[in-house]
């Protein structure tokens, strides 16, 4: 019969880990924020922008006004017990403020995304009703929640907007980070395998389809290539098809630009461009020929 020395040794060996890894690993109950509430926060905001579809039917009999006035009043204290938790101990004075900063936002941020719900019911013809794109699209959910995750990253809070941008991730494929510069009406098509960096600049009335990539040309020096902008500026009424690497802060894609599917760019376009990929030739062999 075996006897408990290996867990013993493990244990001695784990407890090691813990006072030397680059994170606290061991101890008291860490100032984080919670994963859930966030995931809650995003619930509850999605029900302040489109009542009718994920609102409760319980609450739908009161006015406008009063229904908005409860849903602003539970995003802020929620959103303020979560930032407190992102905070120093010293700073928690704060949180009040910030939370209530956001709130004033939200009405802007609603406007944003009913915006962004038509430019994808505009472009897109397999949609069957602005209903079906918000109960199934996932390319208007990473949206939304990029619009909230953005304007808390704005206001310089942290953890927050990627916690809740890589819920997004999780949830639909699309990697937004939360510092990415998009303008309106913005329309991702399918949308799975999309990646945005954080000085990504997209501006009005742009079309991404799936797997395209806007990202750093190289992050070989990781932490040391801050500050800087790393990441492509796509322009005004730009549609990317799908595949497309754009790479580095320095390219552009000019205005009024249609970048073809699987192009790999590291430099800048011109407006109204179209950029091609030639297909690779097609062989077609009779089995015949090959026994």
């Amino acid at each position: 019969m075996m006897d408990d020395t290996h867990i013993c040794t493990a244990a001695r060996a784990m407890a090691q880990t813990y006072s030397t890894g680059a994170v606290p690993l061991y101890g008291k109950k860490l100032r984080l924020p919670d994963r859930q509430a966030v995931i809650l926060l995003i619930k509850d905001i999605r029900r302040l922008i489109f009542p009718a579809y994920y609102g409760e039917a319980a609450l739908m009999s009161l006015a406008p006004e009063d229904y908005a006035a409860l849903l602003l009043e539970r995003i802020e204290k929620q959103l303020q017990r979560q930032i407190v938790l992102t905070l120093p101990e010293e700073q928690e004075a704060q949180a009040a403020e910030l939370a209530a900063e956001m709130v004033t936002k939200l009405p802007q941020i609603a406007r944003q995304v009913q915006m962004d719900l038509e430019a994808t019911f505009d472009g897109d013809p397999a949609a069957g009703s602005r209903e079906e794109i918000l109960f199934s699209y996932p390319g208007l959910f990473a949206i939304l929640v990029y619009r909230v995750a953005h304007e808390l990253y704005r206001l310089h809070i942290p953890i927050l907007p990627r916690m809740m941008s890589e819920y997004a991730h999780s949830h639909t494929g699309i990697d937004i980070h939360p510092g990415a510069q998009i303008g309106d009406y913005f329309f991702i098509d399918h949308g799975t395998g999309i990646v945005v960096g954080e000085t990504t600049v997209i501006g009005d009335r742009v079309k991404l389809y799936q797997g395209v990539t806007l990202g750093a040309l190289s992050t070989r020096d990781g932490h040391h290539s801050l500050p800087g902008k790393r990441h492509p500026t796509v322009e005004d009424d730009v549609t990317i098809y799908s595949g497309a690497s754009i790479l580095g802060g320095d390219t552009v894609i000019g205005r009024g630009s249609v970048v073809g599917g699987n192009a790999f760019l590291t430099s800048s376009v011109q407006k109204d461009t179209r950029v091609v990929i030639h297909a690779p030739e097609t062989v077609f062999k009779s089995r015949r020929d090959t026994e």
